[in-house]
């Protein structure tokens, strides 16, 4: 049967269909999309802990080269305990420490607190994230200690929306350098963590580093975040100290 493409069936079918391709194909990029942002994602996250032992990565070596440093994972509660899990790796690695943050109802108790160790160079290394607010939206970072649970091995740094040339510095070397030998325990072995000091840390001190000029409240938010997320990790290294 011949078919009459000026009829209102058919203008009415083809607009149908038309419809139908469009809708796949969007659904089908959104769908590629997403996952190539998940990915990318993965990627960075894995470039940020391994910078917090100065491991430098891109996306096309980072999932390679957090294989070969990150040898094991482990999540702890708000009190130090272990979190067993049958699948710890993919556990701690997905814990959004970010969202949790950000989830108000979510108390710290119900929190949980991924932890990773790595190894470089035959020296041990435990990789703690953490996050805070400075002075425009949410700040985050990563702490690599040394085998003594105290001496900071390496810092990485990240901001949403901090002030270019004041907060933002945040994520430049020359603040990160300078968490590099700090210790997060006083004399006594009591937790003190390290401050970022406005007007400049104390000479020799190993508990404070300059603050950034024009950004105090970064600088501040910065303070409260290592602080508040080492103090949890910090009951878990008691553990492994004694």
């Amino acid at each position: 049967m011949k078919i009459n493409k000026d009829s209102n069936i058919f203008t009415f079918s083809f607009a149908i269909l038309m419809v139908l391709v469009v809708a796949i194909s969007l659904a089908f990029v959104s769908e590629s999309l997403s996952d190539m942002k998940k990915a990318n994602k993965i990627d960075k996250k894995k470039i940020n802990i391994l910078s917090a032992i100065k491991v430098k990565s891109d996306r096309k070596t980072a999932n390679q080269l957090y294989s070969d440093y990150i040898k094991k994972s482990v999540v702890v509660n708000s009190v130090g305990e272990v979190v067993q899990h049958k699948n710890i790796d993919s556990l701690a690695f997905n814990i959004d420490v970010q969202k949790q943050y950000r989830d108000k109802t979510l108390s710290k108790e119900d929190k949980l607190f991924p932890l990773f160790v790595a190894k470089k160079d035959g020296s041990e290394f435990y990789i703690t994230p953490m996050v805070g607010s400075g002075l425009w939206g949410p700040i985050w970072g990563f702490i690599a200690l040394e085998s003594d649970c105290n001496t900071i091995f390496g810092a990485s740094f990240d901001h949403k929306s901090e002030t270019p040339g004041l907060g933002a510095e945040i994520r430049e070397s020359f603040f990160e350098d300078a968490f590099i030998g700090k210790k997060i325990l006083n004399n006594n072995n009591q937790f003190v963590s390290v401050d970022v000091v406005k007007g400049g840390a104390e000479a020799g001190s190993y508990h404070q580093v300059d603050g950034i000029t024009g950004g105090t409240i970064t600088s501040d938010g910065v303070t409260n975040m290592l602080k508040n997320d080492l103090e949890v990790y910090n009951n878990y290294f008691d553990k492994i100290r004694e």
